[in-house]
């Protein structure tokens, strides 16, 4: 496996560089201001899916591992406590927590080296401690990394660049591999005796391709013990000795409540099975050799996957907002705002558009200034909202249809414009509950044009939309759709 050149880096820096779509899962960007609110929403969040995550690694290997045997059924490496609780794998796996307490009782002497062997040591319940420096990463994030001869997986509890917690899995054999030369190289800074043997468990467990099936079973086993958390309800103080009024009761404002928390709850529960089948088929897309219609097929799979992926988080995002909206009565610091380039937005979001358009038989043109100025918006979450409406415009045209983008300046701002054109709507929407659009043919949602003005709003901008409908003398009737998107111009760096 390979080696690891630092060894200071975290373990999140893994899922940025070898997933790269997992950071979709975030909207926030280095240098933007954090607010209580939104860390407070992102740890309940992180907190819940990582003792999930837990549970569904303890079933899945009491599923694999046979409680008979007398060698090491596995390797778990984790920080900065143990995780698992089980005593069958306890005792079955070789356990070792990196931790600062290590240092308590770590004797870096070589005259301490234990006796090695290619026997394995008699199984005992007693974890390795290995010592973290103080001023190591790692020391901020909780992870555990297993392999078995059944499959390898990397849990990670830790922070994004922005501060706000995350929890990410991946069974992928690079981010494993990764995993274990980021840990080893902190073994490499000092002596540990146990490294010899560590090394020859690690070759044993080499990290092979999961199956398709035990990738989806963690997955429903993640799923199922994800708890549901209760709204925390202020409780009422008498001041003095006055008894607090009772609080007016809105049922309409109970049931909006609700909706939104079952619509929160249900796209996160949808976005979860959708990463591992997109997984799953990444791993086939691996393969060498594959036939040419399954080759397409896959990556059919892997496209549609991504899109679902991305329109349940929009969708997450937007519902957050509105209820934030609805609280505070304002329409500011929801977002934070930065001084942006729209020359990354464009040139990874033009080629996904572009495949989007040609699925559906819609034409997409774009016309770029040569030079893109800098505005002032969130680039994570303004990419979404883009792609969102790219995929209401290419779902909901005619086939044949088309779509001009076009992006000018206009005075102290930047008008993003979407130029719609079609013989007629073929699949018109329906208004589902308050934030939600419905396409009864297709069964595609997408957020209502209030929300989306609330979200480009929120996003330092402002979207206005026009409709006409007109006769072309070789065309017939046709439909046209402007819709303008006004953004601040920001300084260049």
């Amino acid at each position: 496996m390979v080696q690891s050149k630092g060894a200071h880096l975290r373990l999140r820096d893994i899922f940025t560089t070898a997933s790269p779509d997992s950071a979709k899962f975030h909207c926030l960007t280095e240098g933007q201001m954090v607010t209580e609110s939104d860390y407070q929403k992102a740890q309940r969040r992180a907190q819940r899916d990582w003792f999930a995550a837990i549970a569904a690694l303890e079933q899945l290997l009491l599923t694999h591992q046979d409680s008979s045997s007398q060698t090491w059924q596995g390797v778990m490496l984790a920080g900065p406590t143990p995780i698992l609780s089980h005593p069958d794998l306890l005792t079955g796996l070789y356990s070792g927590v990196f931790t600062l307490n290590a240092w308590t009782h770590f004797i870096p002497l070589p005259s301490q080296k234990i006796q090695e062997s290619n026997a394995y040591p008699s199984l005992s319940p007693q974890t390795q401690e290995f010592p973290l420096f103080p001023q190591d990463p790692l020391t901020t994030e909780q992870f555990c990394l297993i392999l078995t001869k059944s499959f390898s997986l990397l849990l990670l509890l830790g922070e994004e660049q922005t501060g706000l917690p995350f929890f990410d899995f991946s069974f992928d054999i690079q981010a494993i591999e990764q995993a274990w030369s980021t840990l080893r190289s902190r073994l490499s800074l000092v002596y540990v005796p146990q490294l010899g043997e560590l090394d020859r468990l690690v070759q044993e467990f080499t990290p092979l391709e999961p199956n398709y099936r035990l990738v989806s079973d963690f997955s429903r086993q993640l799923l199922k013990f994800l708890p549901n958390l209760p709204a925390i309800e202020p409780s009422p103080r008498s001041i003095n000795g006055l008894e607090p009024a009772e609080p007016p009761h809105y049922p309409c404002q109970a049931a909006q409540s609700v909706d939104v928390e079952l619509l929160q709850a249900l796209t996160h529960e949808i976005r979860t099975p959708l990463t591992s089948i997109r997984t799953m088929t990444r791993l086939l897309l691996r393969k060498k050799d594959l036939p040419a219609d399954v080759l397409k097929r896959l990556q059919s799979i892997d496209q549609e996957c991504t899109e679902q992926i991305n329109r349940m988080e929009l969708i997450f995002r937007a519902t957050e907002l509105e209820t934030t909206l609805k609280q505070t009565e304002k329409q500011t610091d929801h977002l934070p705002l930065v001084s942006m380039s729209l020359e990354q937005v464009f040139q990874s979001g033009i080629p996904r558009w572009q495949k989007q358009a040609q699925r559906h038989n819609v034409a997409l043109e774009v016309d770029l200034p040569s030079t893109l100025p800098q505005v002032v918006s969130n680039p994570g979450m303004l990419d979404q909202v883009l792609t969102g409406l790219i995929e209401k415009f290419v779902r909901s045209l005619a086939q044949g249809g088309a779509i001009h983008l076009q992006v000018s300046t206009a005075g102290h701002q930047l008008k993003v414009q979407f130029h719609t054109q079609s013989s007629y709507q073929i699949n018109p929407l329906k208004a589902l509950g308050e934030l939600l659009m419905f396409q009864p043919e297709t069964g595609c949602l997408s957020l209502n044009l209030e929300v989306t003005k609330n979200l480009f709003q929120a996003l330092g901008g402002k979207l206005t939309v026009r409709q006409r409908s007109r006769r072309d003398p070789l065309r017939g009737a046709q439909q046209e759709e402007v819709l303008t998107i006004f953004l601040p111009l920001g300084v260049a760096a």
